[in-house]
């Protein structure tokens, strides 16, 4: 949803704007292009691979700062002390990751278990799936992938680790096929639970929560918030944070009046989706939707 974006964040060209997900840097370079001499652009991400491309390609412009970490952490960011006029959030796992089998994210490709957006910290999926118990595996497939048969699933893996423990992306993906096999949409079935284990293994959904609140801290009046999400979870937490700062809370004719927090975002446009022409070149598309909300003049107390 490039074109999107970029019109989304309505970049100036002294502003300064944060991709707090920088994956291949395709929206980063759109920005940059809009920003003259006395611009700012902040890239950020957890991927030490992705951040040595940002590097590569971005750290010989002045305009430029690159940060190693979740955005969660953004407002701890020296370089975002002085506010900013844009951030985007493009969540979820991104396309190298995917494709890269030495990455353990994708089923339809064998590789070690890992699944770790910063490779550097602990633990892969791989070292999680071999100490849980049975009912932490269970709820964390059905909690972060909606998966229904998490207690069969999670049953399985028990059964199967205590004969070897579960290194690859296949075995993983193998074990989920044999417990539940292929429904009629099509969907492979291990789908819901590497996109649970992924999820809770980088502590998506606690850092997206964190990443909005940093995000309403930093942004200046007028600055605008770009959220993609990929699932119903993320989106979700998106929708309702922008709606708690951004609309009045429902009154109640039966308790007193209590005066309402102003309010400090203004939702902008409805959810967007990708168009037919994006989802055919790009198939993951089809399921991304665009929340843009604005920050507004007042500040809350």
């Amino acid at each position: 949803m490039f074109a999107e974006v970029i019109e989304a964040l309505r970049v100036k060209e002294d502003g300064t704007y944060l991709d707090g997900t920088f994956g291949r840097g395709g929206h980063a370079r759109g920005v940059l292009s809009k920003l003259g001499a006395n611009g700012r652009l902040l890239l950020m991400d957890k991927d030490p691979t992705a951040i040595a491309e940002a590097q590569k390609n971005f750290a010989g412009d002045a305009r430029v700062a690159i940060y190693q970490g979740s955005f969660a952490d953004l407002a701890e960011w020296d370089a975002t002390a002085e506010g900013l006029d844009g951030i985007l959030f493009d969540l979820g796992v991104s396309s190298p990751q995917l494709d890269v089998a030495e990455r353990g994210f994708s089923f339809s490709k064998d590789g070690p278990l890992d699944m770790r957006m910063d490779t550097t910290r602990s633990p892969s999926a791989a070292e999680w799936i071999a100490e849980a118990s049975e009912k932490d595996i269970a709820d964390v497939l059905f909690l972060y992938g909606e998966e229904r048969q998490s207690r069969r699933i999670a049953r399985a893996i028990v059964e199967k680790r205590a004969i070897a423990p579960i290194v690859r992306t296949a075995e993983l993906a193998s074990l989920i096929a044999q417990v539940m096999p292929r429904g009629r949409d099509g969907i492979h079935p291990a789908t819901r639970s590497f996109q649970a284990i992924r999820i809770f293994i980088n502590r998506e959904l606690e850092d997206l929560k964190l990443g909005l609140n940093a995000a309403h801290a930093r942004l200046r009046p007028e600055g605008r918030l770009a959220v993609i999400s990929f699932h119903s979870l993320e989106d979700r937490i998106v929708k309702q944070f922008i709606a708690q700062h951004a609309k009045a809370p429902a009154g109640n004719r039966r308790m007193p009046e209590i005066k309402a927090a102003p309010l400090t975002l203004r939702e902008i446009g409805k959810a967007a989706k990708a168009g037919a022409e994006e989802v055919s070149m790009n198939p993951r598309a089809r399921s991304a939707v665009l929340r843009v909300a604005e920050r507004t003049m007042e500040v809350a107390a």
